[in-house]
């Protein structure tokens, strides 16, 4: 009984690294492809996003590896976020001014009324309403897993409303990276435009990526003020939901659901800033970071389930899609003009 227990647990482990390992072939795979004549456009972690999308469609993704998938989608991403701080010098979030958080806070509070508008006008359940508005107003999944709790969402609500926002950030990263050799935005002004505007801070990173370095500094900027204020908006959520369905207990917000890997982005970027780590050693770890958030970046396409839209998340998704156009529209009116 013992053997067959351990052989069980050796068996469920080495699923997990398979899982990993899957999306490191891919993260290495796209990162080779982006070295190519017009794949470069793409950049490495769009890609990745492509292969994983396509690797789904092409062969089966046993189930077993949904762990290892998840740790790298899920955990590697923070980490690769965290490093990715070493890019950044926090002088720079002075110089960018009181104009970017404005635009950051006024994007935010659009897409949240505007998307939770077109899922109340489309009849959209309330709750995967809520996550909807959220995922696509805040910081994507990160969101949606912030807020379930505030408002008693159960598993199934928060998975289709994770995917739904994974799915529209995939789109709108791949028509930002093509869109930003059409519009007539500078790297910072496309920064600002893709950081206002985008689901995930990996969908942020990834559409940037395309204005260089200069367009991804500013945008992870700008994207970080919109999730720093996930945790006002997630109790102001919480407190307006229990008024609209004061029958149901609720639970009180938790410290556990901030996303405090942005933490560690900013101590990284502070110890950058102080200029204590030699440079070779600071591109190192960056370049380490564009690897794990490749991984994650893969992982999120090997999970883009689309028969889960067909159950719940059609008109949910169609919100969302709306939303985020309109979104975009303003987005890029408000870096013209502020």
């Amino acid at each position: 009984m013992v053997n067959r227990q351990n052989k069980i647990k050796d068996s469920s482990h080495l699923a997990f690294v398979k899982g990993m390992l899957l999306t490191l072939l891919l993260a290495l795979a796209a990162k080779n492809i982006a070295t190519l004549p017009f794949f470069s456009i793409l950049g490495q972690l769009v890609i990745a996003i492509i292969l994983g999308m396509a690797w789904r469609v092409a062969f089966k993704v046993q189930d077993a590896w949904q762990g290892g998938i998840a740790f790298s989608s899920k955990k590697l991403l923070r980490f690769g976020i965290i490093l990715l701080g070493m890019r950044l010098n926090l002088a720079d979030i002075y110089h960018a001014g009181a104009s970017v958080f404005f635009i950051a806070v006024l994007n935010l509070l659009f897409a949240l009324i505007v998307v939770y508008m077109l899922t109340k006008m489309l009849h959209v359940e309330q709750k995967l309403g809520i996550l909807t508005a959220c995922g696509t107003a805040i910081c994507g999944a990160a969101a949606v897993v912030a807020i379930a709790p505030q408002i008693k969402a159960n598993e199934k609500e928060t998975a289709v409303g994770a995917a739904i926002v994974a799915l529209l950030g995939t789109i709108f990263t791949l028509i930002y990276t093509v869109l930003y050799s059409i519009l007539s935005l500078t790297p910072t002004e496309y920064g600002i435009f893709a950081g206002g505007t985008l689901h995930e801070i990996a969908h942020v990173i990834a559409a940037a990526s395309a204005g260089g370095d200069e367009a991804m500094d500013i945008a992870v900027i700008v994207k970080l003020t919109r999730v720093a204020l996930l945790v006002p908006v997630a109790i102001i959520i919480g407190i307006f939901y229990r008024r609209m369905d004061s029958s149901k207990e609720m639970k009180a917000f938790s410290l556990s659901s901030i996303p405090w890997f942005i933490v560690g982005f900013l101590v990284m970027s502070a110890i950058n800033s102080l200029g204590i780590i030699p440079a070779n050693v600071s591109q190192a770890l960056v370049n380490i970071a564009y690897i794990l958030i490749a991984m994650a970046m893969a992982g999120l396409g090997l999970n883009i389930e689309m028969k889960t839209f067909k159950e719940l998340g059609v008109k949910a998704f169609i919100a969302g899609l709306i939303g985020s156009v309109c979104l975009s529209v303003l987005g890029y009116i408000l870096v013209n003009f502020l």
